[in-house]
């Protein structure tokens, strides 16, 4: 393992001046109530169903359908009886079910999994402190990673109800862990990052048999023998900032700091010296007014396109395909002063979803010509 103790920014920044190469409109808003709402995420692992989205915020998951005229339906809506308040939410799948569940955490730490009349089907237990982030492997959709403010990451299988793997110990996170993503097409392979300005990739190509074996574990899945896994593959570290959002854009990532930006960069093995890392950021895309923790940005499914809030209630759309990087629109609504903290983008980028601190969702939708 090595760790990068500088990040290296020679690097091309973006313009604040929209191109307007898009041009967006606000279709639908939903006040969904006081709680803030934290989550807002596409299903983008069943094209089946790629017009549904749930958000989750306070004791609430709300599935929705964003329907073609601009519209948004409700599906179905869960109270936790315990009062959970959630975080996170992900879209994930069981095989011997034909329709698609959420798996949703929070401040205790537990994950529900529901199905799409929003009941829960299975509660993991094993995280002891709340759960940040949950994403879904785009290629095994049973498996979830979670990240946590005990400080690690878990790998779950929810079809089987298992633990199948810790990311913790000697090479692991020292504080909470805020955001996973998994690699689009290294299926082994994901990165994390902390509130101690660490960012982490992992390879889980060791434990591949491991992981099978979670499929057809019969047993109680509490017998199951959990393995740790205490080093990553490497560590980067900025020591200026905290990293609060990651996610794969190839083999790139992209990274969002307490700093009013995201940087796009690459972690590179060098050739002849062996766990030795060199770190090349390649693009800064500044985002204003986004410096305050818990906002996170998304991607359109061919990652042309990125969508952030502000806690001024803005949206910057930049474009992911350009060097230097052009900011495509600012999306602004005279009743959107609160801060957004999450966006989630539909399949092609033309529909962008909101989550708002005051409980209002949003839906901005590319003008028609």
């Amino acid at each position: 393992m090595s760790e990068i103790s500088l990040w290296n920014e020679s690097l091309v920044a973006g313009s604040l001046t929209p191109s307007n190469q898009k041009s967006y409109e606000v279709t639908k808003r939903i006040h969904e109530g006081k709680k803030p709402l934290c989550s807002v995420v596409f299903n983008f692992i069943d094209p089946r169903f790629y017009n549904f989205f749930v958000t989750a915020g306070g004791n609430g998951i709300n599935m929705y359908n964003c329907l073609e005229d601009g519209g948004i339906s409700s599906l179905h809506s869960y109270t936790d009886e315990d009062e959970e308040s959630f975080y996170t939410a992900s879209w994930t799948c069981i095989l011997l079910e034909r329709n698609p569940f959420v798996a949703a955490g929070g401040l205790k730490g537990r994950i529900r999994v529901l199905n799409l009349q929003n009941n829960i089907i299975k509660t993991l237990v094993g995280h002891q402190g709340s759960v940040n982030e949950i994403k879904t492997h785009p290629m095994i959709p049973q498996l979830v990673l979670s990240a946590s403010n005990d400080g690690t990451v878990r790998l779950w299988n929810v079809e089987t109800g298992i633990c199948v793997l810790v990311f913790a110990g000697s090479g692991g996170h020292e504080s909470a862990v805020l955001s996973v993503d998994f690699h689009p097409y290294d299926m082994h392979r994901f990165v994390s990052c902390c509130m101690k300005t660490t960012t982490k990739v992992w390879s889980m190509k060791e434990f591949g048999k491991h992981v099978d074996e979670s499929f057809t574990w019969k047993d109680d899945p509490k017998t199951f023998q959990t393995q740790v896994v205490q080093f990553p593959v490497f560590t980067a570290s900025d020591r200026m900032t905290i990293v609060e959002c990651n996610c794969w854009v190839g083999d790139y990532i992209l990274s969002k700091s307490m700093t009013d930006k995201i940087l796009l960069w690459q972690p590179q093995l060098k050739e002849n010296s062996p766990g030795e890392v060199t770190l090349d950021v390649l693009c800064r895309y500044p985002i204003p007014k986004s410096y305050l923790g818990h906002i996170k940005f998304s991607c359109d499914l061919p990652m042309n396109y990125v969508s952030i809030g502000n806690q001024k209630g803005k949206i910057y759309v930049w474009d992911l395909k350009t060097r230097p990087p052009v900011l495509i629109t600012v999306l602004s609504h005279y009743q959107s002063k609160s801060v957004i903290k999450q966006t989630a983008m539909s399949t092609d980028g033309n529909t962008i979803l909101a989550a708002s601190e005051d409980g209002t969702l949003w839906r901005w939708d590319v003008k028609r010509v």
